[in-house]
């Protein structure tokens, strides 16, 4: 019987050149995605990044508050980031379009689906969704987070996991809604902290606010004594 020579692998396991080169070239896809979101967001700083659902529905509870969140973040003289989706995304671009600052909105390529709203002064568009996330941090102020699914609870996890290593400096994270967030939170406590998961000052990274007057409030206070960040993440 013949063993096979276990230094010899077979042809068809290899990449061929072809397919390879076109993996190489998405490096510069990247990198022509970073040049233009640090060139175009280091002009609307300082910002807020917002996010939220994308199912809210134009005149709901959520979508009103999301609108007067962007107008109120706008008017106090910060850029608003968003997703540049729709529901809440587009509640707070729309406030924020009406207000005295810029209104940008980050989207992403989806197969099938168009998701980018028409209130945006500033719109990137996206093929990845790790070069858009890091546009989300780079120049943000801070982090505020109304109610939201998967997409939302990414977000908040990455924020909460950056500033619990030191990765990027610490920011306000603010919560919108403690009806909504408390049994999240308290899933943090019974299980993260008391499993020793996360520490428990690491339940002090956020801030719960109820009306777009406390978000405007908690930031401006944060930054009473301190200097608006260049940027967050290097």
């Amino acid at each position: 019987m013949n063993t096979p020579n276990s230094n010899v692998r077979p042809t068809s396991h290899l990449v061929n050149d072809s397919v390879l080169t076109r993996e190489s070239w998405k490096i510069f896809q990247v990198m022509a995605e970073f040049v233009e979101g640090y060139e175009r967001l280091m002009q609307v700083k300082p910002s807020v990044s917002v996010f939220g659902s994308a199912r809210a529905k134009e005149g709901d509870a959520y979508y009103l508050l999301s609108e007067e969140i962007g107008r109120k973040l706008s008017d106090a003289g910060f850029s608003v980031v968003t997703g540049g989706g729709p529901g809440t995304m587009e509640a707070v671009n729309k406030g924020a379009y009406h207000g005295h600052s810029f209104s940008v909105g980050l989207n992403i390529e989806l197969p099938h689906q168009e998701i980018t709203n028409h209130y945006q002064d500033i719109s990137l568009r996206f093929r990845h969704f790790f070069t858009r996330k890091v546009m989300f941090v780079k120049y943000a102020a801070a982090y505020v987070v109304i109610p939201g699914g998967f997409g939302t609870l990414d977000e908040l996890s990455e924020i909460l996991a950056l500033v619990q290593t030191g990765k990027t400096r610490k920011i306000p994270i603010i919560l919108i809604k403690e009806a909504f967030w408390k049994p999240l939170l308290q899933w943090f406590k019974n299980t993260l902290v008391a499993e020793k998961m996360i520490d428990e000052e690491d339940m002090h990274l956020w801030k719960m606010v109820e009306t777009p007057d406390e978000v405007v409030s908690a930031i401006q206070t944060y930054y009473k004594d301190k200097d608006l960040p260049h940027e967050t993440f290097s």
